[in-house]
């Protein structure tokens, strides 16, 4: 059987789980992109093994771990104040920058610390990839549980939207904002295959100028911008279809990260395996390599995705 055939069978019964697992929400989603960011941080130390670094791994996955879970704050949280509040305690709990920062006030230290008693060498390097691949993996595919969580009441302005006013949101309202950002995580989702799909199809039918041969000697420039178009009319559709809280401008503007930054994240993920001497990062998916090769678009594009609709729009 072909690379292309094992591909397509693999996407014909993952693609249904991931827009389940999407549209879901909550805890679902929250476990399968830390199962997906522990994956893929495991995967990433691997490539420190043929420079001789030996990144702390069990650490690192616990801190990555941590910092995918301060995505979702909002609900852990609450679930936190009812179990303090049934007990009778009354303690005030961090938000989510803080709870991140106290993260890192507790691990960082760590990680030296046990440096201290692993006599390995190389410990500056040990110590700076342990801490770098969480937040290149952990931090930055986590940001993907922020975006889904974005569409409750006080994060979303639901008044914009709905005749709904003061801080009492009817249960059917936040339902369909919440269906709104399973819609816009599934977009996002949509558009990086979009823009893979056409990258890579008409590269290979009319790519003629290499995109960064030094790096990834099959792209092309060609194949690069008929990958951007496709991201954003895919995100053009996307809202024509299921996002009416989006406008035309909001749309464009999503549709043009992906269609850069989800390609420049997985230029920098070849980077990576290169300089390691890889392939793939792993072999854990047949036809697609490890979680790191298959979701490196998301990388770079969860977090601007995040910022920009969080900051900027909402």
């Amino acid at each position: 059987m072909s690379n292309l055939a094992v591909r397509v069978l693999v996407a014909l019964f993952g693609i249904p789980l991931i827009v389940a697992l999407v549209m879901a929400g909550g805890v679902w989603f929250l476990f399968f992109i830390a199962l997906i960011a522990s994956l893929a941080l495991h995967e990433f130390y691997r490539f420190a093994a043929p420079k001789g670094v030996s990144p702390q791994i069990v650490p690192g996955l616990v801190f990555g771990l941590g910092v995918v879970l301060i995505f979702f704050h909002g609900k852990l949280q609450m679930a936190v104040l009812e179990l303090l509040h049934a007990r009778g305690i009354s303690i005030p709990l961090p938000s989510m920058s803080q709870a991140f920062l106290i993260l890192c006030l507790v691990f960082v230290p760590v990680f030296f610390l046990v440096e201290l008693f692993r006599n390995k060498t190389h410990a500056m390097l040990n110590i700076a990839v342990t801490i770098s691949g969480v937040l290149y993996v952990s931090l930055f595919l986590g940001a993907l549980v922020g975006l889904r969580e974005l569409f409750v009441p006080g994060d979303f302005p639901v008044s914009s939207f709905f005749p709904v006013y003061g801080p009492n949101v009817p249960p059917e309202v936040e339902s369909a904002v919440y269906r709104w950002g399973g819609w816009t995580v599934l977009s996002v989702f949509i558009a990086v295959w979009t823009c893979d799909s056409a990258a890579y199809f008409c590269g290979r039918a009319w790519g003629k100028h290499k995109l960064f041969p030094r790096v990834s000697p099959n792209k092309s420039w060609e194949g690069s911008a008929a990958g951007f178009l496709a991201a954003v009319a895919a995100f053009a559709v996307m809202r024509a279809l299921t996002l009416p809280y989006m406008s035309p401008a909001t749309a464009l503007v999503c549709g043009a990260i992906v269609g850069v930054f989800g390609q420049l994240g997985d230029l920098a993920e070849s980077l990576l395996k290169r300089d390691a001497g890889l392939k793939d990062s792993s072999a854990l998916i047949p036809g697609h390599g490890g979680a790191l090769d298959r979701f490196d678009s998301l990388l770079f594009v969860s977090p601007l995705l995040f910022v920009y609709l969080d900051f900027i729009v909402f």
